[in-house]
């Protein structure tokens, strides 16, 4: 789905955002692409991502999971607003092992106030092949003055 937004300049100011978004950045997540209704980012894994038995921590996933929900909700929002996760889900589908991470988020019903989304997050292996590991879903909520 195609969706229009409301800030003329959503890209510069999602950049802004995610710079001082701390978490974001201690991970090492950087964004690859962004539209309106729609975030794309990857993730180089290291060990620092990975849980006991070397396959990518869940916390990990769920959080680039929110991260691209979250976002993908802000490209819709007029200047001056924001969006906060409401709630969230993921499904683990399959474990995480590979070289990296992409994560995908998009919007697939906005609204005044609430905005419904999902996520795909796959894990690259080494013949560059992306297999699915989790489906997030969340509801992002519309702020009207977001705190700085």
């Amino acid at each position: 789905m195609e969706y229009a937004s409301k800030n003329p300049h959503f890209r510069k100011d999602i950049l802004v955002k995610m710079q001082s978004n701390h978490f974001m950045q201690h991970l090492g997540f950087m964004v690859t692409s962004i539209e309106p209704g729609y975030i794309e980012g990857e993730l180089i894994l290291q060990k620092i991502h990975l849980q006991q038995n070397g396959f990518v921590h869940g916390g990990v996933t769920s959080t680039l999971a929110d991260i691209v929900m979250g976002f993908s909700a802000f490209t819709l929002v007029a200047e001056g607003e924001g969006t906060v996760t409401s709630d969230l889900k993921i499904a683990y589908l399959r474990p995480g092992v590979g070289d990296k991470i992409i994560a995908k988020g998009k919007v697939i019903k906005p609204g005044n106030l609430l905005h419904y989304c999902e996520s795909d997050i796959y894990c690259v292996q080494p013949d560059k092949s992306e297999v699915l590991i989790a489906r997030g879903y969340s509801t992002m909520c519309v702020v009207k003055h977001p705190m700085v």
